[in-house]
């Protein structure tokens, strides 16, 4: 149910599989929630420009049923700094959108949450 969406202008390592798959833990581990419910989607989008640069960059969405509105400055740094680590982007170049999104909004396997 947790889904992490990563938009960036910077390339993605050759092992993007593997950058995908580290995020995948960490948004586990940082929300509680079982790993196999957990998707992460990274792609490289080179026509992307915050505050008039095209300087190393991520748009970001979190969203998950019964994310919780007091963790997300938490969340903030915590994915900031992961994406400095992976990807040598800046957190003052990261935009992130967080969504607690409803159980019967969320749909999975002909059903929903």
């Amino acid at each position: 149910m947790p889904l992490l969406r990563v938009e960036t202008n910077t390339a993605l390592p050759d092992d993007a599989t593997g950058l995908s798959q580290r995020l995948s833990a960490q948004v586990a581990d940082w929300l509680g929630k079982p790993e196999g419910y957990v998707m992460v989607a990274c792609t490289h989008n080179p026509a992307m420009c915050f505050g008039g640069s095209t300087d190393a960059l991520a748009y970001c969405e979190l969203k998950s049923i019964g994310l919780p509105e007091g963790l997300t400055r938490e969340l903030s740094r915590k994915l900031c700094d992961a994406l400095q680590a992976e990807l040598g982007i800046e957190p003052a170049r990261v935009y992130i959108e967080f969504a607690d999104a409803p159980r019967h909004f969320w749909g999975t396997n002909g059903t929903t949450f």
